[in-house]
């Protein structure tokens, strides 16, 4: 008798266990659900964002075919005094050197590409420009965003895009 009832007492315990397993495959199934939309909802935004972002610089750089580039570099390095920061009173320079990437192919190169030289000054007050904004620890952190506003002012400076890319080819902070 003992044994049936041990019996009944474990088979009432394991539809009650069955149950509540049921219960709580449904309740975190449609959580899941909605947790995982949510993600692809976030991966997909973000995807846009940087396909936003590489789409307006890289665009032009993939574009342009290395026969149809011209490296123009600064003459001389640039020494220009950065923003000080709050807590620290020392004045920091930094010394740079830039190289602009020139499409040969584009409308502007024929009107300005070819003699950037008498231009060259009115383009280093660009870059001091710029550099200027930042602190020491800012501009160490933000490389990519100051050549991207470089190349933003110098294309308005010349109203052409024949100028697509700004790089570093050597930067120093102190």
């Amino acid at each position: 008798m003992k044994k049936n009832l041990i019996s009944i007492v474990i088979l009432a315990l394991l539809i009650v266990n069955i149950v509540l397993t049921a219960i709580m495959m449904f309740s975190v199934t449609s959580a899941s659900r909605k947790t995982a939309a949510l993600v692809d909802n976030i991966a997909m935004a973000l995807d846009l964002e940087l396909s936003a972002q590489n789409g307006g610089e890289d665009a032009a750089e993939q574009s342009v075919p290395l026969t149809d580039t011209e490296t123009y570099l600064i003459s001389e390095s640039m020494t220009i005094p950065l923003k000080n920061s709050e807590d620290d009173t020392s004045s920091h320079y930094c010394l740079v050197s830039v190289a602009l990437s020139i499409n040969t192919k584009d409308e502007g190169y024929k009107t300005y590409g070819s003699d950037l030289t008498s231009q060259e000054s009115l383009i280093k007050s660009e870059i001091n420009d710029i550099f200027s904004q930042y602190t020491m620890e800012e501009a160490k952190e933000n490389q990519d965003q100051i050549k991207q506003e470089i190349l933003e002012r110098v294309q308005a400076l010349f109203d052409s895009e024949f100028i697509y890319n700004v790089s570093f080819s050597d930067i120093m902070f102190q």
